[in-house]
Formats: structure tokens, C-alpha cells, sequence
């Protein structure tokens, strides 16, 4: 089958579906992933098609962050919403035969997939589907609230989902021919496969029978990559460091987290592998080392732990290494992510971003290294995961689909 895979926003929300794309393509599919200009190099050296679709996620939090007024960011929120619009539909003109779409812009390819007679599956990194076991990821409040409170606050959470692309989508509807319905959510898609383990979150008895968590998509690391010299130097020279790093969050604030990773380093007594992300962090000191991408699976293995802003990808990648972590959530998903590491038992008690300091943060560091617990907890869920095979049941409903 000719098959797009349709996601959008930073480097997390694309790299997991690297692995996935590789799987399909190495069962006999044409495979294709629709992603933001940005992600077309990662995406090509993994061996799959890139088809661009408009949108700088970077740029869009850098420019709200700077909008002087609530009318403003509506309007740059509007001018990406129809820009991803715009380029999901042209993704999928240009040829499929199965769409596979991240919860984001799961409205956008459910519509585009209508237009066009394509049949559309959902493959999200997040709890999608309300649950009285816990809040979805993304909601107001923070911790359980009961049953009753945990369905009310995954229902405001997929409202706020419907709302953000619900213009786009009518507009597109209108522009497709298609028409005028009420919003599509990411729920409206089915089935919906759950790319994390039931090990980190078990899948909900009261979800729909046609949402499953079947286990993780590991990214793929991209074709003849190779360790820098200098990190292997750095590696060799002494015992495992710690690897520091907030992802795509942060952006402006390198100077002021540099200073901080620095004091907190010394204050914990520890090496550190420091990777510089969006925020462009930069080490300092002997024991640090600054690195740009460089793939998890590789070097999470050879540290001591981790310290990350609790994305799922980042999350996922430090629990298949079997070491411990110390979560700095910032926002979206990521208190619900750090909430479940301490939870497994693989975590201190999660540092909020908001108020992180050198202090906090070299205390966490030492809390979570000084801890057997936390090590010995990680290399149990690892072993776990190693027996898990997140693809294998998506690749049985596309060949069910083939067959029929």
C-alpha cells in the first residue's frame, strides 16, 4: 500500500514515526510522511519519502511569546492552522492509499482523507481518549480527581484539541467541496493505536474497544550515522555522565539555563552531556560536553541518567536505556509524562520548569543517582519493553486492510 503518515509540531512529534515508517516499509509499503520543511533531512535519512507541509513550530512559540496582544497570537495560531491545513490536503493529493495521522492534525487528515475516498487510522504518543483512571495529558489540573473529575477534565482537554484546528477544518471542508459538518476531533478517528507501552500506562477499561495501547515506536536512527569523536572521547575519559537536556522547549533562554546546568553540574559532583536543543544550551567546565542531535538509543545506554523536560519521546527513550530520570516538565503533555516516571519509580519527584534552579535541579540529580531503587526499578521496565513489539499490530490491521 501507498501509506502517509501525517504528523506535525517539534522533533518528538515526528521521530517516533521514523521507526514506524521503517517498519512499513520494510513489510513491502510505500511510505511517506507529511512533516513541517524542518524535519525533511531527519525523515530522508531514515529512508522514507518526506512531503512538506507549512509550519515552523519553533517560530510559532517564539512569535506568540513576543504577540502583543491576544488578537495577535489568534492570528498567528490561525495563519499555522490553515498553513498545515493546506499542506495535509496537498500531502494527501499527491498519493495514498492509508492515512496514519498524529493526534494533532488528526481533524485535518480525517478531513482530507474523507475528500479523497482515503481511509484514515489514528497512531498517537499520547492517552487520547477520556478515562476515569487518570487526566488526559494536557489538562488544567494536575493529579487525579477522582473519576468523575479525571472523564470531566480529558473531555476539556479534546475540546481544547477540536478548538484549535476547528476553523481550518471548515474552512478546508468548504475548499474540498466537502459538506459543513460539526468539528472533527482526534476521537473521531478509529481505530487508534497507542504508540506507548501498557507497562508506563495501562490501557483504560473504559476507553472505546476500538483505542489500544500496543507499545512503543522507536525512532529510527538514521542510515550510516556515527558517534562524533569528541563524545566518544568524552565518554572513554571517565564514568558515566549525566545527559541534560530540554528538547524543543525553552527557546531564548540558553544563556540564563547554561548558568544553571553549569552550578547545578558542580553542585552534584557529576559529568555531564549537555544537548544544546531549541533553548541552545551550552555547557561548561571540564566535565560537560555540548552535543546537537544525537540519537537516544545510543547514548542513553551510556549515562548515569537523564535529566529532560518529560516529552514522550524523551521519556520513552531514557525508560528503553533502564535509566533512572529527573523529569523538568514545561508543558502540554509533560507533567503527565513526569507524573508516571516518579510513579514507576524510575524518577525523584519531578522538577516543574517554573521553578527550576541550580540548587533544585543539582539536588534532583544527586536524589535520583543516590537512590539504587531508581536504577534498578529502570532496568526492570526495560526489559519489559525489549519484549514489546509496538508495530507488530498496527502492521496486522494494514494487512488486514490489503487483504480485504
Amino acid at each position: 500500500m501507498r501509506i502517509l503518515i501525517i504528523t506535525a509540531g517539534s522533533r518528538g512529534d515526528v521521530a517516533p514515526y521514523t521507526g514506524l515508517g521503517r517498519r512499513l516499509r520494510d513489510a513491502g509499503h510505500q511510505v511517506a510522511v507529511a512533516a513541517h520543511p524542518a524535519f525533511a533531512a531527519l525523515v530522508g535519512a531514515c529512508g522514507l519519502e518526506h512531503r512538506p507541509v507549512p509550519g515552523d513550530p519553533r517560530k510559532l512559540i517564539r512569535d506568540r511569546g513576543r504577540a502583543a496582544s491576544r488578537d495577535e497570537v489568534r492570528a498567528l495560531t490561525r495563519a499555522y492552522a490553515d498553513g498545515l491545513a493546506e499542506g495535509v490536503a496537498q500531502a494527501v493529493a499527491g498519493g495514498a492509499d492509508l492515512l496514519i495521522t498524529a493526534f494533532a492534525p488528526a481533524p485535518l487528515g480525517r478531513t482530507a482523507g474523507e475528500a479523497l475516498g482515503v481511509p484514515v487510522v489514528g497512531a498517537y504518543l499520547v492517552p487520547a481518549f477520556p478515562t476515569g483512571r487518570f487526566p488526559l495529558p494536557n489538562a488544567r489540573s494536575a493529579g487525579s480527581l477522582g473519576p468523575a473529575g479525571n472523564l470531566a477534565a480529558g473531555r476539556d482537554v479534546l475540546r481544547r484539541a477540536e478548538g484549535a484546528f476547528a476553523g481550518a477544518v471548515t474552512r478546508l471542508r468548504a475548499r474540498l467541496g466537502l459538506p459543513a459538518a460539526r468539528p472533527s476531533a482526534p476521537v473521531d478517528v478509529r481505530p487508534v493505536f497507542h504508540g506507548f507501552s501498557p507497562l508506563v500506562v495501562p490501557r483504560p477499561g473504559d476507553w472505546p474497544s476500538w483505542a489500544e495501547v500496543v507499545g512503543y515506536w522507536w525512532p529510527a536512527r538514521p542510515d550510516g550515522w556515527r558517534p562524533p569523536a569528541a563524545l566518544t572521547d568524552f565518554l572513554r575519559a571517565g564514568p558515566p555522565p549525566v545527559f541534560i537536556g530540554f528538547g524543543s522547549m525553552a527557546a531564548g533562554q540558553g544563556e540564563r539555563l547554561s548558568e544553571l546546568v553549569a552550578a547545578a553540574v558542580r553542585r552534584a559532583g557529576v559529568r555531564a552531556v549537555v544537548q544544546a536543543g531549541w533553548a541552545g544550551v551550552r555547557g561548561r567546565g571540564a566535565d560537560v560536553l555540548t552535543v546537537g542531535d544525537v540519537p537516544h538509543d545510543w547514548l542513553f545506554p551510556r549515562t548515569a541518567a537523564v535529566v529532560h523536560h518529560a516529552g514522550a519521546g524523551t521519556t520513552a527513550a531514557g525508560l528503553r536505556a533502564g535509566v533512572p530520570a529527573v523529569p523538568v516538565p514545561v508543558m502540554a503533555d509533560q507533567p503527565f509524562w513526569a507524573s508516571r516516571l516518579h510513579g514507576l519509580g524510575v524518577s525523584p519527584r519531578p522538577v516543574p520548569f517554573r521553578d527550576l534552579t541550580a540548587d533544585a535541579l543539582g539536588d534532583a540529580i544527586t536524589a535520583c543517582l543516590s537512590e539504587p531503587a531508581h536504577r534498578r526499578r529502570a532496568a526492570e521496565l526495560a526489559r519489559g519493553l525489549a519484549a514489546e513489539d509496538g508495530a507488530a499490530p498496527l502492521l496486522s490491521h494494514i494487512a488486514a486492510l490489503s487483504a480485504g
